[in-house]
């Protein structure tokens, strides 16, 4: 078999202290996941999760340099605790979704906020506002073996060494295996699939030079620069 095109390189995410990598296959977003947050972007009740997608290859693998997106004035950051998942399914029951998980990781959703609210208003998809080039910057991943299942602690980001985002894992609206055993009614899950579980309150615009820093209790930092 010969290809009309040289195939594009797998993604792939470091594991921390190993010397092996996590293959990813698909990633997943969760929308409006902290109350606070859902409330800064004009929701005000606990909803259903609802979901949309990156492409794996919008992926920073350990961050370092971004580049600044085009078309956007209004560039905003979202910091997120992301699952990787080793095992899938479909209507995958809630007290098998925790055996699902390989491990953890910090990253970032960066979103083209006045693209994505264009596109909200018109009733249009928010592909372009979301799934961008270099829009999915990702941290380490920490083996559950290694770390358990984190359901609390410090979830938080700084811009210029400013606090813009503090929070606790514990103030998700739905939990990562609600997340998970929720996706799965909707597609098939499979092994090298990531799920970014939503951001707390505090998301504000940055620009070109700006240095974001942010972690999760327990898996680590991630740090940024836009360029």
């Amino acid at each position: 078999m010969s290809y009309v095109c040289s195939p594009a390189a797998p993604v792939v995410v470091p594991v921390a202290g190993r010397a092996d990598v996590f293959p990813v296959r698909r990633v997943y977003c969760v929308g409006r996941n902290y109350a606070a947050h859902a409330a800064e972007m004009g929701a005000d009740s606990r909803e259903p999760p609802f979901f949309f997608s990156k492409p794996a290859d919008a992926l920073v693998p350990g961050g370092g340099d971004v580049a600044y997106p085009p078309l956007t004035s209004d560039l905003q950051h979202e910091v997120e605790l992301v699952v990787a998942l080793g095992k899938g399914g479909s209507d995958i029951p809630l007290d098998q979704a925790p055996g699902c998980v390989f491990g953890y990781a910090v990253g970032f959703d960066l979103t083209r906020r006045d693209l994505q609210t264009r596109a909200k208003d018109k009733g249009h998809p928010w592909d372009m506002g979301k799934g961008f080039d270099q829009g999915g910057p990702i941290g380490a991943l920490y083996p559950v073996g290694e770390v358990g299942h984190p359901e609390k602690g410090a979830i938080w980001l700084k811009v210029n060494g400013e606090s813009r985002q503090h929070g606790d894992l514990s103030q998700m609206t739905w939990n990562v295996a609600e997340v998970i055993a929720n996706l799965s009614t909707y597609i098939r899950l499979a092994p090298g699939d990531l799920i970014f579980t939503g951001t707390p309150s505090g998301v504000s615009t940055v620009v070109r030079g700006d240095v974001l820093e942010g972690g999760v209790e327990g898996l680590g930092e991630l740090r940024i620069t836009l360029v």
